[in-house]
């Protein structure tokens, strides 16, 4: 790099230099010199982040959509609105990727409002896009419009692969639609001669369980169970034992468990056990299996969730001791406990 501008050199750092060399290199398409006066620039500004994205988007590069991915997964979406309205004022046209990242990350974050606007104006669409909209339906208990998008799809010439019918039998089941679930089963392997894989029968398993038809899940885990694949047979199992717990089957669910820890020594399989004990008042039942837990050394990975205020994500873990702003924290949640209890009426006891 000749630029100069590190902090070895001396010089400092000046942050408008940094962005007019950043906006010089990615209009030269160098955005690996860009990227690296980036990462040298100790206080980033809304330009300097709007100057990358938008060298990235005229390249189309897959790195702006691997950032869309990310906004997608941890819920930012503050950030993804932002990199959505800088690529409009610039006006740049959005290619088939960058639209499905966008509204991949818009259905994730919980705006299918805005993720169907998207796909409505895209002017091509490839299975990629199709297969993100109608999951994105699916994982939000749309079914019913899943499905109506399902058929335009086929309508539009567009064959399904076997991702599509995982989003297809995701719908099925977060809506209770079993039966229409087995139909579409039917035409993947009849229509469109798609080998099952371990996703689609852990789909299935979910949805008959869901709805429970216990007794056809099981045919279908059987089924698994005789190809002899481990990975298969384990998501079924995890899909019965779920709904097993969901609808208070005890023994079933000792069953699936019993089998799932021959299959693998996951805490996940004991909690759910433990769980469904405890709400049958098994309290003895539940302290077994705990203690069961602990002696095969399945530890249980504590509880995670986080929150974006002002752009900052933040990042809370369940028993978490070290977080830089833990008594802050604690002060706050206190006030609001305390704010509680002056604001719980009173109730007097007639006489």
């Amino acid at each position: 790099m000749v630029h100069g501008y590190s902090s070895k050199s001396g010089l400092g750092f000046d942050i408008f230099v940094g962005n007019s060399l950043m906006a010089m290199y990615s209009m030269c398409g160098d955005m690996v010199d860009a990227r690296q006066v980036f990462d040298e620039i100790p206080i980033l500004s809304a330009v300097s982040w709007t100057v990358m994205i938008l060298g990235y988007a005229r390249r189309g590069d897959v790195d702006l959509a691997s950032i869309l991915s990310a906004c997608a997964h941890m819920g930012a979406l503050d950030i993804g609105i932002w990199i959505h309205r800088c690529l409009n004022q610039a006006r740049l046209p959005l290619s088939i990727r960058l639209s499905t990242s966008l509204l991949d990350m818009y259905a994730k974050c919980g705006q299918l409002k805005l993720a169907k606007t998207l796909f409505d104006l895209m002017p091509k669409r490839d299975i990629v896009c199709w297969n993100a909209m109608i999951s994105g339906m699916a994982m939000h208990g749309n079914g019913t419009s899943a499905l109506e998008l399902f058929t335009d799809m086929e309508k539009a010439g567009i064959e399904p692969d076997d991702i599509t019918f995982i989003a297809v039998f995701t719908a099925c089941s977060y809506s209770g639609m079993a039966y229409e679930g087995l139909r579409l089963l039917d035409k993947m392997c009849s229509t469109y001669k798609i080998e099952h894989k371990s996703e689609h029968y852990g789909c299935i398993v979910d949805l008959l369980s869901r709805a429970g038809l216990f007794e056809e899940a099981m045919t279908v885990i059987r089924r698994i169970t005789s190809s002899s694949n481990g990975s298969q047979e384990t998501l079924a199992w995890r899909a019965f034992l779920s709904a097993c717990c969901n609808h208070g089957q005890a023994q079933l669910a000792e069953l699936a468990a019993e089998r799932l820890l021959q299959l693998e020594n996951h805490s996940g399989v004991y909690v759910l056990l433990s769980n469904l004990y405890t709400a049958s008042g098994k309290h003895s039942d539940a302290r077994r299996v705990r203690d069961m837990m602990k002696s095969k050394g399945a530890d249980k990975a504590p509880g995670c969730s986080s929150v974006e205020i002002d752009g900052v994500l933040s990042e809370f873990i369940a028993g978490e001791k070290v977080h830089t702003q833990l008594e802050e924290i604690h002060s706050v949640l206190k006030k609001m406990h305390m704010q509680l209890d002056l604001n719980t009426p009173i109730t007097r006891s007639k006489v």
